[in-house]
């Protein structure tokens, strides 16, 4: 396939160019910051990758790159785990909603056509709760700024099926791997200060990086796979487990808890996300018969921490 993808040079779509050059495929990388692309992905080792520059608010010359793709990973998002001030919560709308609006009128315009548009969204779409199950078929929560934000994210992708393309939205969960929130965790471990955030009964929705990558290449060359789908590990654990494991994988305690009031001071608003939590299942996903790598949390940091 030759496949174009936003976010390619973050944590997940890195991750996802180099697994589909692995396959054979062709990528497209769009990219504000050409130079990293092109620092990420030399020509030397990856001859089939094409770094291009692009403006994900705007309409412009980028958007001629998705004629002739057969498929679309939308990744693209300002991160959600900075202090929420108002213009940082705007950021985190518009380059989710806008960004994905340009990106279908970018489709809308191509000829031919790709036949898949792979969009991420979240699993802040459902909100938070202790008690709460969710899966593809919960219902969003109107007041939860995440919600709404993961409502617009959605929304915006959704014209692509009357221009005859399938669409796959994936909700991710809390991706695990070398970087995002386990680099975040294993410092004060290593310093044997590691433990548990908030009451540490919280829910704890997350993926393996790997596995996350595995679905949405699944979903860009499986035909059937159209609709929501979470990305998270079928087994969602609470916070003290996650730390316990954490502790186990790297040989260190995970007795000290971090007090609700130092996330509330770093994160302001986002706190909430980190302090409150969900329990996330992935119903739709498992129905298709994807295999996970890493089904529990031990494994999957084990496997992280291991080269440390």
């Amino acid at each position: 396939m030759k496949v174009a993808i936003t976010g390619a040079t973050g944590f997940v779509g890195s991750r996802l160019v180099e697994r589909l050059h692995q396959e054979g495929h062709s990528i497209k990388v769009l990219t504000r910051q050409r130079e990293k692309g092109q620092r990420l992905f030399p020509a030397s080792a990856f001859p089939r990758v094409e770094v291009i520059a692009y403006s994900p608010l705007t309409t412009g010359d980028w958007q001629a790159a998705i004629a002739g793709c057969d498929g679309v990973v939308n990744l693209a998002g300002e991160p959600i785990s900075e202090r929420w001030t108002p213009a940082h919560k705007q950021a985190i709308l518009e380059s989710r909603q806008v960004g994905t609006e340009k990106l279908v009128e970018a489709i809308a315009k191509a000829d031919p056509k790709p036949t898949v548009l792979v969009s991420a969204s979240a699993v802040g779409y459902y909100g938070t709760s202790e008690t709460a199950r969710f899966d593809e078929t919960s219902q969003p929560v109107e007041t939860d700024f995440l919600s709404q934000v993961c409502q617009a994210w959605e929304a915006a992708a959704e014209p692509v099926q009357s221009l005859g393309v399938r669409l796959a939205i994936v909700r991710v969960g809390i991706v695990l791997g070398m970087g995002g929130a386990i680099a975040r965790m294993i410092t004060p471990f290593k310093l044997y200060a590691g433990g548990p955030i908030g009451s540490g009964r919280q829910w704890f929705s997350w993926i393996h990086r790997e596995d996350l990558v595995s679905l949405l290449s699944k979903a860009l060359t499986d035909a059937q796979m159209q609709g929501v789908y979470n990305a998270t590990a079928p087994q969602p654990v609470r916070m003290n487990e996650l730390c316990q494991a954490l502790g186990e994988a790297m040989n260190r305690p995970s007795w000290l808890p971090v007090p609700d009031f130092v996330i509330e001071a770093l994160l302001g608003d986002g706190a909430k996300v980190v302090l409150e939590g969900q329990q996330v299942l992935p119903k739709r996903t498992q129905a298709t018969g994807f295999q996970y790598q890493y089904p529990q949390v031990k494994a999957a940091l084990k496997d992280i921490v291991s080269p440390l």
